[in-house]
């Protein structure tokens, strides 16, 4: 796999329409599935990790409506749900992070397994956590933990334990609101671009001062994915500050300057898509970047532009996208296993690969996967999935398979 693959598999358990899931990732993803089929789910459990991680685990379940809505809803009942992400840090070395969440009877929830292990138990670090009690660990201390908390938290205070835990909180993930990035904003740390853009004016800012270059990428495929515009910069209004675009008006000799509240949703998502995929820097990279339906709002005229700026930003930074736009698929050159088909049965939803029938015409190259996704023609493969169900990898395996 490409070195810009920090996530290489996932395997989900129980997390909201994701009874059972096992995936690999490549350098850039699409999640292709019609609407409500479950492509946000997927991506929402990647940034519970992160938030879990980076705030606590209280906050990122109730940010998401508390345990009953995080953990799938079913006949069955399930009184857990559990994720594990193998991976590639920066140094080469594989590894991969575990837990599972459970009810308990006296209400509330609890860790019931944690499991972090970095080029194998025996020859790397690793720890092992069973509700709120270690269970063993390569170092000989290690730090008072809780059953109400993710381990790796504490543990990122040992050096053998602190790439995971940076790695896994420097994931970025959006769902970009034109309204939030319209506001005057409040300057903010500009290194990582926030979910839905609220302090885009300061990601701006701060590429200016340290990577102008970015900037200038950034400003280049604006005016790709919106011709009107000629450039953006980052403005200080008092104490906030904002962002002035120059557009081309009508009879005016020379571009007009207007601020982010005069311009179109558009506009907007797409400069915030764009900064979220090239807001590398020399101080700060993002490990995988997530974007719901990067399309949105967008005249599908633009979608290959789009398109290259997802790959391109590939070759730096993992990134994972859900759309169910064939425009933006509208590429015969579209590696095959960049695609995940997800589709929701029964209110369950399943994600796999494209089936041997959808391979074999991407292949051939007699369609592109946004003619396929037209006639309804991206289709998962059902053995996959079968396989899947019948037998379910065990979240804290030490076989990495």
């Amino acid at each position: 796999m490409s070195h810009t693959v920090f996530i290489q598999r996932v395997v989900l358990r129980n997390y909201k329409s994701i009874g059972h899931c096992d995936v690999r990732l490549q350098p850039l993803t699409y999640l292709v599935g019609q609407n409500g089929a479950g492509k946000s789910n997927f991506l929402d459990a990647l940034h519970f990790v992160r938030d879990a991680l980076a705030g606590s685990l209280d906050n990122a379940i109730n940010e998401r409506g508390g345990l009953n809505e995080v953990r799938r809803r079913s006949s069955r009942h399930p009184t857990h749900f559990g994720i594990r992400i193998e991976f590639r840090l920066k140094d080469g070395r594989y590894g991969w992070y575990a837990f599972d969440i459970g009810a308990m009877a006296s209400g509330g929830y609890e860790v019931q397994h944690e499991k972090c292990v970095i080029d194998g138990i025996g020859k790397g670090p690793f720890f092992r956590i069973e509700k709120g009690r270690l269970l063993d660990s390569s170092e000989t201390a290690f730090p008072a933990i809780t059953a109400d908390r993710l381990a790796l938290v504490a543990a990122s205070g040992f050096t053998a334990f602190r790439p995971v835990f940076d790695a896994l909180t420097a994931m970025g993930f959006y769902n970009l609101n034109p309204k939030l990035m319209r506001e005057l904003q409040k300057p903010q740390d500009g290194r990582l671009l926030k979910p839905v853009g609220e302090n885009i004016a300061s990601v701006i800012g701060h590429l200016e001062r340290v990577a102008p270059d970015r900037v200038g990428a950034i400003k280049e495929y604006l005016q790709s994915v919106v011709p009107m515009v000629h450039g953006v910069e980052r403005k200080a209004i008092g104490p906030m500050e904002t962002l002035e675009f120059r557009q081309d008006m009508a009879g005016a000799k020379y571009p007009w300057k207007f601020l982010a509240q005069n311009m179109s949703d558009g506009t907007l998502r797409a400069l915030g898509v764009l900064t979220a995929l090239l807001q590398t820097n020399v101080d700060y990279a993002p490990t995988l970047i997530g974007i719901e339906e990067p399309e949105t709002a967008l005249h599908p005229a633009a979608s290959a532009a789009l398109r290259e700026v997802l790959v391109q930003s590939a070759k730096h930074t993992q990134v994972l996208v859900t759309s169910h736009s064939p425009d933006l698929l509208d590429d015969r050159g579209i590696d095959v296993d960049a695609i995940l088909a997800v589709v929701s049965e029964g209110g369950e939803t399943q994600i796999a690969p494209l089936d041997q029938a959808s391979r074999q015409m991407l292949r051939d190259h007699l369609f592109s996967a946004g003619e396929l996704l037209r006639m309804n023609q991206l289709a998962p493969d059902r053995q996959i999935i079968k396989q899947q169900s019948e037998v379910q990898f065990d979240l804290f395996s030490e076989v990495r398979s």
